[in-house]
This record gives structure tokens, C-alpha cells and sequence, in this order.
């Protein structure tokens, strides 16, 4: 009796258990991975709140730029429309507008070009990095989402397992069609 105790004494003694202690080398511990996922998380939120702290609230010049800046797309936007509707209403008008449109020498389209490109284009850029955030962190999420799908799974195997049924056994029951199918063809 002495010597499993002391066995047992060595193993899991002075609040020890060296098999899980092992089994740790070879295996995360699963609640420690989370409480380290969760840290990040936290680390990360507060590097980000820091960030938008810092920053001091814009003046009534930054604010007026601001403004200035979101009025290019929709002035263009409803100016092409306002040039649909003065082609309707008023031909005459609307043609001879055009004539002096086509006296403007093409550099100056070209130039004209130039502007409206860069400006729809750095949005795009903007728009376009956005998109690849949110892309990389739906990505973060994958990991999380499978060991739920996991998780999910092995719920529903232990509930057919609890409650008995077999769902091929259960499908030949409930289909008589499957039942004589299955009867010729082992018969």
C-alpha cells in the first residue's frame, strides 16, 4: 500500500498531475488558447480606442473641408441628370450649350479626365482597403467559426447517439418503397 501511494503521491501530489502537465507539452490547453485569443482581442480593441482618442476633434476648417470633399460626386451626379431634363424641356437651349462645349480644346478634356480620375479613383483605393479589411477579418473569424461547426456537430452525433435512433434504421422504417427496395435487392 505504501509504494502505490507514494506513486500516486509523485504523480499528483503537492496539487501536481504530471499527465496533464505532459499532456500540455503535446496538446494547447484549450481554455488557456482562449483566454489568450481573448487578451488579444482586448489588446487590440484598446490599441484601437487609444488611437481614436488621441485624435482631436476636427475644426470648423477641417469640418468645412470635410464637406467641401463629399460635394464633387453627387454635384456631378445631378448635374448629368439636370442635363437629361434640359434636353427634354428646352432643346434649343440645351443645343446651344453643347455648341460651346465642343469648342473646348481636348487638353483641357484630357486634363478635365485627369481630375475626375484620380479623384473617383483614390475613393476607390479607399474603398478598396476597406473592403480588404473587412475581408481579413472575416478571415480571423474562420478559425472560430469551424470549431463551432465542430462543436455543432459533436452535439448533434451525441444527440442521435442519446436518443437511439439510427437515421438509416429510422428512414427504412418510415419508407416502404426503401423497405422493398432493400428487400429485392438482398433477396
Amino acid at each position: 500500500m505504501g509504494l502505490i501511494r507514494t506513486i500516486f503521491e509523485g504523480l499528483f501530489g503537492n496539487g501536481r498531475n504530471v499527465i496533464a502537465e505532459t499532456a500540455g507539452v503535446f496538446r494547447e490547453n484549450a481554455e488557456a488558447g482562449a483566454q489568450r485569443e481573448a487578451q488579444g482581442k482586448e489588446q487590440a480593441l484598446a490599441q484601437y480606442a487609444a488611437e481614436f482618442a488621441s485624435q482631436p476633434r476636427a475644426s470648423l476648417f477641417d469640418r468645412m473641408i470635410d464637406g467641401l470633399n463629399r460635394l464633387p460626386r453627387p454635384l456631378l451626379a445631378f448635374g448629368t441628370i439636370g442635363l437629361f431634363v434640359t434636353a427634354m424641356v428646352d432643346p434649343i437651349w440645351f443645343a446651344s450649350r453643347m455648341q460651346g462645349i465642343a469648342l473646348v480644346p481636348e487638353p483641357l478634356w484630357w486634363l478635365m479626365g485627369a481630375i475626375v480620375s484620380f479623384y473617383f479613383g483614390s475613393r476607390f483605393q479607399a474603398k478598396s482597403q476597406d473592403f480588404q479589411r473587412s475581408v481579413t477579418e472575416t478571415v480571423t473569424m474562420a478559425g472560430q467559426v469551424t470549431r463551432n461547426i465542430r462543436a455543432l456537430d459533436a452535439l448533434g452525433a451525441g444527440a442521435a447517439l442519446v436518443s437511439g435512433d439510427d437515421p438509416v434504421a429510422t428512414a427504412t422504417e418510415d419508407n416502404p418503397a426503401l423497405t422493398e427496395w432493400q428487400a429485392s435487392a438482398h433477396g
